[in-house]
């Protein structure tokens, strides 16, 4: 049976999710597919991974809140070759949001975005802009900024981007490279009021794009995008952090699945060669 230390902070509040509740249902239904599951802060994560055969990154909250704590944690995972599901190696929102500067230069399908003065030049005419911490999460920071005012804001440490009147936003859940399924929020003021979304072949062609690039072995992603004015999926984020899941809004059958392969995951994560020392991740 395999032993699984599941981070999580279950206290923390954040605007329109409840993590608890996911935590508390998805660990249950890891333990009834035989693991051992033990919830833990993320706080106290790098005391007690030791004694698990992995370490499982769930609703952990922004490590913007304990940036010490969370660099230490990925320090001694890395020294102690702990398996870590996600990896440790992630080059989106793990890394933090300079990867939309990087996909932005190499010509994928993004939210323009700089993080320079000298490349304001460089970003679409728009009223306002969004700047925003390169390591925020959660809105933490984030700022819209008139167009004749954006030359005398500060923007070392954050990034900008265009304020585009999207249609809607939608997000893609993958475990492995495997989609599971899609949710989006028809009113792009309401964030979290997800429903279910059918996805077109190009959609999903748009989604691999960058799940492909981040070539996580082991692990859940979501792709964050916008349906942009002229109808073109842009990307908004590539959180593989700690993605919430949305599962109380996908039928039973589909929680279930999603559970299913997850735990498929875990296990081929735990029966893989362990990270080379001086690494951070496994998988």
């Amino acid at each position: 049976m395999l032993r699984n230390l599941y981070v999580t902070d279950l206290g923390y509040e954040a605007a329109g999710r409840r993590y608890c509740d996911e935590d508390i249902w998805l660990s249950g239904r890891l333990r009834d597919r035989g693991f051992t599951v033990a919830l833990c802060h993320p706080l106290d994560a790098a005391s007690l991974m030791g004694d698990f055969d992995l370490v499982l990154v769930r609703n952990s909250g922004p490590v913007a809140h304990y940036r010490a704590a969370y660099d230490a944690f990925r320090a001694e995972a890395a020294a102690r070759r702990v398996r870590v599901v996600n990896p440790l190696t992630g080059r989106g929102d793990m890394a933090g949001k300079r990867y939309l500067v990087d996909l932005t230069r190499a010509g994928f399908p993004v939210i323009p975005t700089v993080d320079r003065a000298a490349d304001l030049a460089l970003l679409p005419d728009a009223a306002e802009y969004a700047v925003k911490p390169v390591d925020g999460a959660d809105s933490l920071g984030l700022a819209f900024v008139a167009r004749e005012d954006l030359a005398s804001v500060d923007i070392e440490g954050m990034l900008v981007q265009p304020r585009i009147p999207f249609r809607y936003e939608v997000s893609f859940y993958f475990v492995d490279q495997d989609f599971q399924y899609a949710l989006y929020a028809p009113d792009p003021a309401r964030r979290w009021a997800l429903t279910a979304y059918e996805p077109s072949a190009e959609d999903l062609a748009f989604a691999r794009r960058f799940t492909g690039w981040n070539a996580i072995g082991h692990g859940v992603q979501r792709v964050d995008a916008c349906r942009a004015p002229d109808g073109a999926l842009l990307l908004v984020e590539l959180e593989d952090l700690n993605p919430y899941l949305s599962l109380d809004l996908v039928d039973a059958s589909m929680r279930e699945a999603f559970t299913d392969r997850l735990a498929a995951s875990l296990h081929a994560a735990a029966a893989a060669p362990p990270p080379a020392a001086g690494r951070a991740v496994s998988g």
